[in-house]
């Protein structure tokens, strides 16, 4: 039997876990604060369903999306807010599902894109996040280096996920990149709260939306007192890693071909 926690408890600060069937228009038009994270495993249509029914429901003043630059953003702004405008508009762009978004995008007032230039990325991995990112680096908790522990858990999270197939010495490098980005994706947020006001909805995978290291902690820094929502979404019961607000997990599970057949020679 599923158990029906509110919106309330949510922003109370309780962890609660739901079934997707729980979260219905009504209750996801329940929510109220400034910033409302919902992660995803991005080749999951149900959580781009989840993403989009939020979006209707919560009526944002703007979103921000990983999946695009700004420029590819700037040219969405007059494309009609229909899912087939938004295919059609988006075709040819960097993020090779983008058409997975239409529906999400046919929703939003305003699009923002936090996409980071590969250089930028490049650059990170190199000469680290705060002198990449900028002046304001410093305001943003990006001077300041990772607990042990946690340096020492992001990277090897970082080797897993690039399948063992890269040295290890080349995780440091993967975790700057990996800060750069929640970094500027939270500096997207902020920018969108100053011009259009909240809330604002900031759609990512889950590894950004994680409130233990990922956007939220940048938020924090940059800006604390921001009433801010992350929602991680898991598959087949199964939670994502790291902890969210709130976890929705019981999309089902894509057939998706083994990631590390592209570390190999076969793939």
């Amino acid at each position: 039997m599923i158990q029906r926690y509110t919106m309330a408890a949510a922003s109370a600060g309780a962890i609660l876990t739901f079934a997707l069937s729980v979260f219905a228009s009504t209750t996801w038009s329940a929510w109220t604060g400034d910033v409302l994270i919902i992660g995803e495993y991005h080749d999951n249509a149900e959580h781009h369903l989840q993403q989009q029914n939020a979006v209707a429901a919560v009526q944002p003043k703007a979103v921000v999306f990983e999946m695009l630059t700004p420029e590819e953003a700037a040219r969405l702004t007059d494309v009609a807010r229909t899912p087939e405008a938004m295919a059609q508009a988006t075709s040819g762009f960097h993020w090779s599902n983008i058409a997975d978004y239409a529906g999400i995008l046919a929703q939003s007032p305003v699009i923002i894109g936090a996409a980071l230039p590969r250089d930028d990325m490049r650059a990170a991995f190199t000469a680290g996040a705060a002198d990449t990112f900028g002046p304001t680096a410093a305001r943003f908790g990006l001077t300041a280096p990772l607990p042990d522990a946690e340096q020492q858990t992001r990277e090897a999270a970082q080797f897993d996920a690039h399948c063992a197939a890269m040295p290890r010495e080349m995780m440091g490098g993967m975790v700057e990149a990996q800060r750069l980005r929640d970094a500027a994706f939270a500096r997207a947020v902020l920018d969108a709260l100053d011009t259009y006001g909240a809330p604002v909805i900031l759609i990512t995978g889950n590894g950004h939306a994680r409130t233990d290291w990922g956007v939220p902690v940048y938020l924090d820094a940059a800006r604390p007192g921001l009433n801010v929502q992350s929602f991680g979404q898991g598959e087949a019961g199964v939670a994502p890693a790291g902890t969210f607000d709130t976890i929705l997990t019981d999309a089902p599970t894509p057939e998706r071909e083994d990631p590390c057949l592209a570390f190999t020679s076969e793939g």
